[in-house]
């Protein structure tokens, strides 16, 4: 049962995550519940996030993680490519493509997910570059999502300062601080340390929940949305060829430096969850979805990857 479960988290995730939401809004004794509820999820999600990253953290030695040519090069391309669409709504912020081109930016800056390392190690790639990548990427993105977000605008419609405060507010202790609190438990508390390390694999079922709050958190946005059916359909486009690129790309760059499955990995598999919780948090809602969509493409990359590496191919 398991097994099972783990095999197909994905589909009971977005499963149960659809039908959790419509259960709930259609039944009316629950009604009184939904602003206790909305606050829980706005507490629960970070919390959910922060979590994952601490115990999956808590299995990484810093003193193994080096800085490589190759993290330089997927840096550039994903930062970079932050940048450039950033500054694209940065002058045309009245753009009526300005939805897609958000969708991208979620795509492209979000961290690599933790449990790529897992799907790394079992398609023969470097597991401890990847998991050193994955560090960089989230100090990356704790720095450039505030700077970025706070130049084109947010949902917040605050100045410059105000919101680039408020982002980094929240956006930097969700990715910096589970790796500074893994440290200081693996250096000061030598024994809950090894207990950590041991309940690691609960990561995978936090990550299972967060994926269930995500997938009705973008429901809702859906259902609330204004947003035409075509837009909806350029999001799942978007976030489709931003998987493809990134995957192509990583492969690319990793394969001149003897790590092609590490550099695929490290740019195309991404922390869906914490994306979708970007785009409900901070730019439009519907903007959400494009996490979702992602969440779907690159697991299904990943599944034919693993297919064709059980057929020895």
């Amino acid at each position: 049962m398991v097994q099972f479960f783990k095999n197909w988290t994905l589909p009971i995730a977005m499963l149960a995550g659809i039908l959790g939401y419509f259960a709930f809004v259609s039944i009316p004794i629950l009604a009184p519940a939904k602003p206790f509820v909305n606050e829980l999820i706005g507490f629960l999600q970070p919390l959910l996030i922060f979590a994952m990253l601490f115990l999956s953290f808590c299995k990484v030695n810093p003193h193994e993680l080096r800085l490589r040519p190759l993290h330089l090069w997927l840096l550039l391309v994903q930062v970079g490519t932050f940048c450039l669409l950033g500054l694209l709504l940065y002058l045309f912020p009245h753009s009526p493509y300005r939805v897609i081109v958000e969708a991208a930016m979620i795509c492209m800056i979000t961290p690599t997910a933790t449990a790529a390392a897992v799907v790394t190690g079992k398609l023969g790639g470097d597991t401890q570059a990847l998991v050193s990548y994955t560090i960089l990427i989230n100090i990356a993105s704790a720095i450039c999502i505030p700077l970025v977000l706070s130049l084109v605008g947010t949902s917040a419609s605050l100045d410059f300062w105000p919101s680039f405060l408020l982002i980094l507010h929240k956006v930097f202790p969700l990715l910096i601080f589970p790796f500074l609190a893994a440290w200081a438990v693996r250096v000061y508390l030598p024994k809950w340390h090894r207990r950590l390390v041991e309940c690691a694999g609960v990561a995978f079922y936090l990550w299972a929940v967060a994926l269930v709050i995500a997938i009705a958190v973008t429901v809702r946005s859906i259902v609330h949305s204004h947003v035409s059916l075509g837009y909806e359909l350029g999001i799942a486009g978007v976030s489709l060829l931003c998987c493809i690129v990134q995957f192509a790309v990583g492969k690319t760059i990793g394969a001149r430096y003897h790590d092609r499955i590490g550099g695929g990995q490290s740019l195309g598999q991404k922390n869906t969850v914490f994306s979708i919780w970007l785009g409900a948090t901070f730019l439009s809602p519907v903007t959400a979805i494009a996490g979702g969509f992602y969440s779907v493409w690159h697991n299904l990359f990943n599944s034919y990857q693993l297919y064709r590496k059980r057929q020895g191919q």
